[in-house]
């Protein structure tokens, strides 16, 4: 059957059909731009790769596009070939532990933690919203970033603020990036030899949005994200974990509102404050070979971030069967995994020099001698969609 999974942002949809069970990868794209003039609308398939230049006011007219071109390109015969829609979203809450088939109680439930992920929910819920009105007859399923990270214990989600925080206002770790740890442990797993539930991994998701879980026996014990996705480790604009004292100080000092420090926080941190560069790592890095010292401390302090989270995971976790480095800059900065690794000595942890080269591709990138193994795993969000979508349908 042939199962599309889909990743609506505030100006973007992302898609990916795929024929399933088998997990072929029919066709993938994404509309760029909506609502703006010059939209961008890329879809590859086969060895094809078509990119138009169009105003897209909406992402129902994107989704509309979309579809057209499917069956224009002959990619499907008709729009009832899709049988299934699976919509990630971003936030879930608490009400949400795995993914679901949509219905109005599920989208009035998403729409209510909307304010969770204000800039992210409002954009899944209008991407569900498009396709349930172009693909009436299609099964659709919502899977949440958050899902799979309501496996944590309170010891490990809840702050310690006061208690009606949690009760009032729902106030504690959410985690994000779920869907990728998930997929990543499980290849992790395979690629041990051993059944998920017999191993204990730590998952590097280092992209320009960037987090890390510790997964035991196939389950989340604790992620870096918290609340939102500011928290954790220093990443591309925001500033990772930080004494919150800051906000009132800064704000203080250039008499700016909480909003403007938070914005600041979001937006201007991370690579980009610390450099003052750029906030992409190819940039950074390329500064580095310059003797840029504002680079070199941009990626020194995220590497330090990340050896510290996974100091403290291998200690939550009792031991640890390997390491993995996936997303845009665990998959490709070479140099970052090496900064990391390097680091983390004291565990026994070798990386391969050769190995290390590897960029995207499925391998383990540690010596023979390594106490850890660390792996590079390439993540597939879209997969993990799809294949929730058809669990669900059956």
């Amino acid at each position: 059957m042939k199962v599309i999974a889909v990743n609506a942002g505030s100006s973007s949809l992302k898609f990916q059909l795929l024929e399933m069970p088998k997990e072929t990868i029919i066709c993938s794209g994404v509309v760029e731009r909506i609502g703006l003039k010059d939209s961008i609308f890329t879809i590859k398939y086969g060895d094809q790769r078509q990119v138009e230049i169009i105003d897209i006011d909406t992402h129902k007219v994107a989704v509309e596009k979309l579809l057209e071109k499917l069956v224009d390109f002959g990619i499907v015969k008709s729009l009832e070939d899709i049988e299934g829609v699976g919509h990630r979203v971003v936030h879930g809450g608490e009400k949400f532990k795995d993914s679901v088939a949509i219905t109005d109680e599920v989208i009035n439930a998403i729409d209510e933690v909307s304010e969770l992920a204000p800039l992210h929910n409002p954009a899944n819920l209008t991407g569900i919203h498009a396709f349930m009105e172009a693909l009436p007859n299609a099964f659709e399923v919502a899977v949440f970033d958050t899902a799979f990270h309501q496996t944590m214990d309170p010891v490990s989600f809840m702050y310690s603020v006061p208690y009606d925080w949690y009760t009032k206002y729902g106030v504690r770790k959410y985690g994000f990036h779920g869907t990728s740890h998930k997929y990543v442990s499980e290849r992790a797993s395979v690629m041990l030899g051993k059944d998920s539930k017999d191993t204990k991994i730590i998952v590097c998701h280092i992209g320009n949005g960037a987090s890390l879980c510790a997964v035991n026996g196939g389950r989340s014990v604790d992620t870096s994200m918290g609340f939102t996705p500011l928290a954790g480790i220093s990443m591309g604009t925001r500033s990772g974990d930080i004494d919150p004292a800051i906000i009132e100080f800064i704000a203080n000092k250039e008499d700016k509102s909480i909003s403007e420090v938070m914005t600041e926080l979001n937006k201007r941190s991370g690579y980009l404050g610390l450099s003052e560069l750029s906030s992409d790592s190819r940039d950074l890095w390329e500064a580095v070979e310059r003797g840029d010292a504002k680079s070199i401390l941009a990626v020194e302090k995220q590497a330090k971030m990340i050896a510290d989270y996974i100091g403290a995971y291998y200690l939550l976790l009792g031991g640890c069967d390997a390491i993995c480095f996936t997303a845009g800059i665990g998959e490709n900065a070479v140099e970052t995994r090496k900064l990391v690794i390097d680091r983390l000595g004291v565990l026994g942890i070798e990386l391969d020099h050769d190995k290390n080269l590897t960029r995207g591709k499925e391998t383990v990138i540690s010596t023979d001698e390594s106490k850890i193994k660390v792996l590079l795993v390439p993540t597939n969000e879209e997969v993990v969609i799809a294949r929730d979508t058809v669990r669900l349908m059956k």
